[in-house]
């Protein structure tokens, strides 16, 4: 007989309908509930539904006999909430297991009368998020304090989820998830139990999201909870309860674009009235649902609050003959995720980890975490994100703190920071069950810092096993028994074994392992140190090229500890280290994300000798390193003598103050200084006709810079992140003289809705772009960032836009910006759409959105060319010609493309193919 992983393939497979729903419907008294079993109970038991698997079986027998003769393939057992946890609140916290097992069996037995060859029926044992949460605290006075433990919580699952598996259920379904950090809790359990019993079950899992925004309530995105489960064996997510099918279908496009997994959705019936009941019927959720399978977007199809075995039926009757949706492929870059997810693609390029939250690194943390004063600890925190940190990493050894405690306490105060952790967390720790506590905590994917063969592959296989058992990535140092290693051979020889024994014995994906091959100390005087930069760039090359997935990462500030107290020579080592070994491969590193000094700052003869010395050019290089330390410790030393003792370090770091009002503020865009701006941008406003003459001069110079060097390798993502802070510091300054400046007509010259799409965080360009048109005197709505599909139509439409613009920095934008004009399409809209960002090109937007939406879609360049797009496109007479021309350019663009990928044989194949005039 063909199992459930079989037949999903096949077609859409029809999930029962609501239990608690039907049950309300029976009318059932106090006494159905208690029983004999439960007759002196204290307090109410009426309600506690799955009390009813051992009191009145036949009542539950019969509900899925009625969704299974309906038309269900798969029906729930009725044990939400069969675990300790949930029914603590009755007293009936002993009887847990025994409501899961009869709930499985009861399920089997209705199940199995049904079943044959031809038509297999299957049943789903239901496991729910229980009335707690782990992630969050109960006491808005005590962020850190949580009502229950993992350990507690696994331990509620795993007797439930025994049952579930002894009673014979034939998959585990995690619902109504509210928190991931639970989810994952119940996963770790279920997964634990099926090997104990020697049985593997597909696991399916089904997220509530609590607003239209789409997050859970626990704050985390959908992409971020995919990020969360990405290292588990999951068979199916899906969507349940929240919403009825009409709201819940933009999240259901975004989990079948993205998941690659089976798909899964039971919508409540609607939207709950005032009276709290639902208002839909089978037969007006019908067409919605018609729509969810035409468009392939679900597997699994059933109902939630407020259906019955009428909607069941009616699902039923419309998967006949409609195929099932084809899961995306597996992820082939790791996901990380905090509250938002990290994709860790091209994009990105270098991942820094914030250095600060350690207090073996810096004394200010440490000193903080030891006076309690968790406030300006979680400031520091803040601060990284805030200066580009994509990951903060946190470390509580210390011989005079209890590292656990302080570990866990900690985390769960970011936990209660959105700012802070939207981040994933490195946890770092020297001692196992500090790690391990540490990742009880976190309902994103972490990273976990560090497991190494120090102790032998027994320990090594262990450590690795708990870091799949929480869903993490891990760091894996390059040191083995015989200790660190320190050459270029060491350090691949203990990779490539670090690597088997992680991907053959434990079966760990090599997209979650992170080689450390220590980045350590040069020009320290010991002549064999100072090939240790260049062996470590050698042994990055080697490991992303020949151990296929893993990547690579290090504690970049332990290469200058010899300078330590000359931050110019110390941040102009990084700058250089970092651009070669990012060329090389390193994709992640531990890094102050507050340096200023970039690769391209660097005088040329210093960098000349810095190079030198990291790469070991020569003999002697690190002494000359040495020297330049030196001369430039004697020239501070002699400035501030010459300042009467005062320290030139101010009077060095501000050279450039005396560059003109141009170079100031393309300087200060460039490093992301915004503490002269009001000074200097007053005195361009005395120099400049109009105050968006500004942005589009010297502001928009300094961005083009800060797009070649990133371009080029020469400035990584953060320090990108801090010039567009300091841009959009900038433009609010400008932004009452721009308005001031703006015509008085009474109307605008038009409507223009702008949005940065779902999935992409950065504004900068687009709030530029606004800026500007709005100085043009249209009526510019600024939706922001991580914009739907649907609320940008919804706008679009509401506020009868005349333009709508979709702005991007990021690569998979792109194919959200595709989605969004098909969306448009779909509701009537035929508007011009203007397009922009940095992965932006004209030959994208010719080759895949133009094509997808029937209305015109301008590329544009940049800020500038939009008062020219719009003023072209609002004018009767000017509107066809420019359009002839942009579609007729299109259609060159687009024929030019395909010419160019047309492949050429090789002579091989050409002489193989010649025409033979002479054959018989």
């Amino acid at each position: 007989m063909k199992r459930l992983q079989d037949i999903v393939k096949e077609k859409v497979l029809i999930l029962d309908g609501a239990l608690g729903t039907v049950i309300q419907g029976l009318g059932l008294t106090e006494a159905d509930f208690r029983g004999e079993r439960f007759k002196d109970i204290e307090g109410q038991t009426k309600g506690n539904n799955d009390m009813l698997n051992l009191t009145r079986p036949d009542v539950i027998l019969g509900i899925h006999r009625r969704y299974l003769q309906a038309g269900a393939d798969i029906i729930e057992t009725n044990t939400f909430s069969s675990q300790r946890i949930s029914q603590a609140d009755y007293h009936l916290e002993g009887s847990a297991r025994d409501m899961a097992l009869a709930g499985a069996r009861l399920a089997r037995q209705a199940t199995d009368t049904f079943t044959t060859e031809a038509w297999p029926r299957f049943v789903a044992g239901s496991v729910g998020p229980t009335n707690k949460t782990l992630s969050l605290s109960a006491d808005v006075t005590d962020p850190a304090s949580r009502e229950l433990t993992y350990d507690e919580l696994w331990a509620a699952y795993s007797e439930q989820i025994d049952g579930l598996v002894e009673g014979g259920v034939d998959a585990i379904l995690i619902e109504t998830i509210f928190d991931s950090l639970n989810a994952k809790c119940a996963i770790d359990a279920a997964l634990q139990v099926m090997r104990e019993r020697g049985v593997e079950l597909p696991i399916m899992v089904s997220i509530s999201v609590s607003d239209l925004a789409g997050r859970t309530l626990s704050g985390q995105t959908l992409d971020a909870f995919l990020g969360s489960i990405s290292s588990y064996p999951i068979f199916s997510v899906g969507l349940n309860c929240s919403f009825g099918a009409r709201e819940m279908r933009p999240f259901l496009e975004d989990l079948a674009r993205k998941a690659s997994y089976y798909i899964s959705a039971y919508p409540n019936a609607g939207m709950p009235n005032a009276m709290g009941q639902y208002d839909e019927t089978a037969e007006s959720m019908s067409p919605l649902i018609r729509e969810w399978m035409e468009d392939r977007l679900v597997n699994i199809i059933g109902g939630c609050c407020g259906t019955d075995e009428t909607f069941i039926h009616q699902y039923f009757l419309l998967s006949q003959g409609m195929k099932p949706h084809k899961p995306q492929p597996k992820p082939t870059t790791l996901w990380l995720s905090g509250l938002e997810l990290l994709d860790i693609n091209s994009d990105v390029r270098f991942v820094n980890v914030g250095e600060r939250c350690n207090v073996a690194g810096s004394r200010k943390f440490l000193r903080l975490i030891k006076e309690k004063n968790y406030d300006e600890a979680l400031s520091i925190a803040r601060k990284q994100v805030e200066d580009g940190a994509l990951v903060i990493d946190v470390n509580m050894d210390d011989a005079l703190l209890d590292a656990r405690k302080e570990m866990v306490n900690f985390l769960n105060l970011i936990a209660s920071e959105p700012d802070i952790s939207r981040v994933p967390v490195m946890i770092d720790s020297s001692k196992w069950e500090v790690v391990t506590a540490g990742l009880k905590c976190l309902q994103g994917k972490c990273i976990v810092n560090s497991i190494s063969l120090k102790e032998g592959e027994e320990v090594f296989l262990s450590h690795a096993r708990d870091v799949m058992r929480f869903g993490s990535a891990v760091v894996v140092m390059c040191f083995d028994e015989q200790g660190q290693a320190t050459t270029y051979e060491r350090r691949i020889e203990i990779a490539e074994r670090a690597y088997r024994l992680l991907t053959e014995k434990v079966g760990m994906n090599p997209l979650d392992i992170i080689f450390d091959p220590n980045i350590l100390s040069i020009a320290t005087g010991i002549e064999e140190h100072d090939s240790y930069a260049v062996e470590f760039i050698r042994a990055t090359k080697w490991i992303r090229t020949h151990l296929k997935g893993a990547h690579v990462s290090g504690g970049v500030s332990n290469l200058s500890f010899s300078f330590r107290g000359n931050n110019y020579i110390r941040e102009s080592m990084h700058a250089v280290f970092l651009y070669y070994a990012i060329k090389a491969g390193m994709d992640f590193g531990i890094v102050n994300p507050s340096t200023r000094i970039t690769y391209s700052d660097i005088p040329e003869n210093d960098l000349k000798i810095i190079e030198d010395a990291i790469l070991n050019r020569y003999s002697g290089a690190a002494e000359k390193l040495t020297e330049l330390a030196e001369h430039i410790l004697a020239e501070k030393e002699a400035q501030k003598a010459a300042n009467n003792g005062v320290s030139p370090k101010a009077s060095i770091a501000d050279e450039w103050r005396t560059e003109s009002l141009h170079d100031r503020l393309v300087y200060a865009l460039r490093k992301g200084i915004g503490d002269y701006l009001q000074e200097d941008l007053n005195e361009a406003l005395n120099q400049f006709p109009h105050a968006v003459d500004i942005i589009e001069g010297p502001l928009m110079d300094g961005m083009n810079i800060v797009g070649k060097l990133f371009g080029d390798g020469k400035m990584f993502l953060p320090q990108v992140v801090k010039t567009a802070r300091t841009m959009k510091q900038a433009v609010a300054i400008l932004q009452p003289y721009i308005e001031a400046e703006r015509t008085g007509a009474a109307s605008t010259a038009g409507c223009v809705v702008m949005a940065t799409v779902k999935g992409d965080v950065h504004d900068i360009g687009k709030n530029i772009v606004g800026v500007v048109m709005g100085c043009n005197n249209y009526e510019v709505i600024d939706l922001g960032v991580m914009v739907p599909a649907d609320q940008i139509v919804k706008k679009a439409i509401s506020e009868h836009a005349d333009v709508v613009g979709l702005s991007g920095l990021i690569t998979p934008s792109l194919d959200e910006m595709v989605n969004t004009v098909r969306e448009m399409g779909k509701a009537g809209l035929r508007i011009p759409v203007l397009i922009g960002g940095a992965t932006t090109s004209e030959l994208h937007t010719a080759l895949k959105i133009a094509p997808a939406y029937e209305g015109p879609v301008v590329w544009q360049k940049d800020a500038s060319q939009s008062a020219v797009i719009l003023a072209k496109l609002m004018n009767d007479k000017e509107r066809q010609p420019f359009l002839d021309t942009l579609y007729e350019r299109y259609a060159k663009l687009r024929d030019g493309y395909h010419q160019e990928q047309v492949k050429l044989n090789s002579l091989d194949e050409a002489r193989k193919n010649r025409l033979n005039l002479f054959q018989n």
